[in-house]
């Protein structure tokens, strides 16, 4: 087959497509994005008529791919780290109820945070769910792994999480294609009560989902995907997870590592290389990006001995994400982290584009603002979190998707006022429709501001399940007609938006503002397009 040069991202995807996927189900989050776009720019899913459009958020995506599996068919669900939060209930259900057609789980963990809230490990929730992960090293295992993960999937008839960082999803590298195969007929699942989760149905699957723990180590130890390298200097024994397999390796490029290697990319923790590694080494150093979950296991509650190191003793730094260099190091090896950037140059936060509506919108919010003090706004994850830094200072909450309605909710309720909510469209429609239902419910005295811009902006220009819906959904969630406002954010209307910005804070209920104009990148790659035709 052809080699072709592809993200990491990418990979998965072609890896996926070839293993005869029938439908990938996502919401746009960095750095796992690129995954379902490869798949809809891909003319082999459309000659396959593969389900790829996006879905609302991370669990109807969960909950759709899991249907598509009940189904027979192969499914792939991407989403990242923090997403999985939101997917968490059919996620974990879905390790009770098993799979039918291949069902494999795409998460993207951002270590370092370069776009998300936090850096959790999505390896603990397979952990916790007791199901196999597996974890590439390269663009190439990229690709094998999503392959091979539908067949791991439908042999034990178990989801299967496929988790990959920031750092390899967004690199580049050649990757070497096997055959495709054909989709999956049909094949509705035979066991009435498999999908049934009656506590007397799970109960028993659950007993089943332990029986299979001792195949999945089998599995496991005999993976082509772990295996144990041989060292001459047994002082010190390396065990590397994932990508931390590459960083260990960049630093023996035309040379020989001189200690032992074990590397794990296929979990549970293969148990038998591992005891190899520790009977035969004087110290184990462990290296894995993200949290210190093999290490952890290593260590046990008790490491009187001290003999493994890694990132919770400090060889290792205990965040942020991992590089050569910082391995390079926890080996005693030299220093090549090169010359640091100097003084003069100065750094350059992210800002708001320019020509941005969210700009408009924030003055005339600070405006309308001005005379009740600082600290109650809330917002939300998107590009208007900007409107934290200067310029603008215009909100001071980000917590989660959909936290800002909910947040100023409860600050209303401990008696703060005004309380304003600022959320975009697409979070809107991913997380912010039943916290705006609580504060309907209440009539709790909050002002919304519904940021529609017509796109999902901050992950590229996705389409928005809100696209012209936002004050219908209003009105039909329960707020009253005369208090959803629409608003269009321009400099020339700056003054009216001010006067109806004051007018809604004055409203002892709840009141939706919807500033709408279109997001400036998408507008310029709109008007770009309709040049060329």
């Amino acid at each position: 087959m052809a080699k072709l040069l592809l993200l990491g991202d990418e990979a998965i995807a072609q890896g996926a497509l070839d293993a005869g996927l029938s439908g990938v189900y996502a919401y746009p989050g960095t750095p796992s994005t690129e995954i379902t776009e490869y798949i809809q720019n891909s003319k082999q899913a459309a000659e396959g008529h593969i389900h790829s459009i996006w879905a609302g958020n991370e669990k109807t995506a969960m909950e759709s791919a899991i249907g598509m599996s009940y189904a027979g068919k192969r499914a792939l669900v991407c989403m990242k780290h923090v997403g999985l939060n939101v997917a968490a209930d059919p996620f974990m259900n879905s390790s009770i109820t098993g799979a039918n057609g291949g069902l494999v789980v795409l998460v993207a963990d951002d270590p370092s945070m370069h776009s998300s809230q936090d850096e959790q490990d999505s390896r603990y929730y397979a952990k916790f769910a007791l199901i196999p992960t597996m974890e590439p090293s390269n663009q190439q295992e990229a690709y094998d792994m999503a392959y091979d993960a539908f067949e791991l999937s439908e042999k034990f008839h178990t989801p299967v999480l496929l988790r990959v960082t920031t750092r390899l999803a967004h690199s580049r590298a050649g990757v070497e294609r096997r055959a495709a195969r054909p989709q999956n007929e049909l094949n509705v699942c035979s066991n009435p009560k498999q999908f049934v989760l009656l506590p007397a149905n799970a109960r028993v699957h659950y007993r089943t989902l332990l029986a299979k723990q001792a195949d999945f180590e089998t599995e496991a130890e005999n993976s082509k995907y772990n295996f144990y390298k041989e060292g001459t200097d047994k002082k010190m024994g390396i065990i590397a997870s994932g990508i931390g397999y590459n960083y260990l390796m960049e630093n023996f490029v035309g040379t020989t590592c001189p200690y032992p290697v074990l590397k794990i990319s296929q979990y549970p923790v293969p148990a038998k290389l591992v005891a190899k590694m520790v009977d035969e080494c004087e110290s184990v150093l462990v290296v894995e990006e993200g949290y210190p979950l093999i290490e952890d296991h290593l260590r046990g509650l008790l490491n009187r001995t001290g003999n493994i190191k890694g990132r919770m003793d400090g060889t290792l730094p205990r965040d942020g994400e991992l590089n050569p260099n910082l391995v390079a190091k926890a080996l005693g090896m030299p220093d090549s982290y090169g010359t640091p950037v100097p003084e003069i140059v100065a750094p350059r936060p992210p800002a708001l584009c320019n020509g941005c509506p969210h700009i408009d919108t924030y003055l005339a919010l600070n405006e309308a603002m001005k005379e009740h003090g600082p600290g109650k706004v809330f917002a939300d994850i998107g590009c208007y979190t900007l409107g934290a830094l200067p310029p603008y200072k215009a909100i001071y909450t980000t917590v989660d998707m959909g936290a800002s309605i909910t947040m100023a909710k409860g600050a209303a309720d401990a008696g703060m006022s005004p309380c304003v909510a600022v959320i975009g469209d697409s979070t809107f429609t991913h997380s912010g429709m039943t916290s705006l239902l609580d504060a309907i419910y209440e009539n709790t005295p909050i002002t919304v501001l519904i940021l529609d811009n017509s796109t999902t902006g901050m992950t590229g220009g996705q389409d928005s399940h809100a696209l012209g819906r936002i004050g219908n959904i209003c009105k039909g969630l329960g707020v009253a007609e005369e208090h959803i406002r629409i608003i269009t954010p321009l400099a020339k209307n700056h003054d009216a938006n001010v006067q109806v910005i004051k007018e809604e804070l004055a409203y002892n209920g709840v009141s939706v503002i919807v500033p709408t104009r279109e997001c400036i990148q998408t507008l310029s790659r709109r008007m770009k397009a309709q040049a060329k035709k």
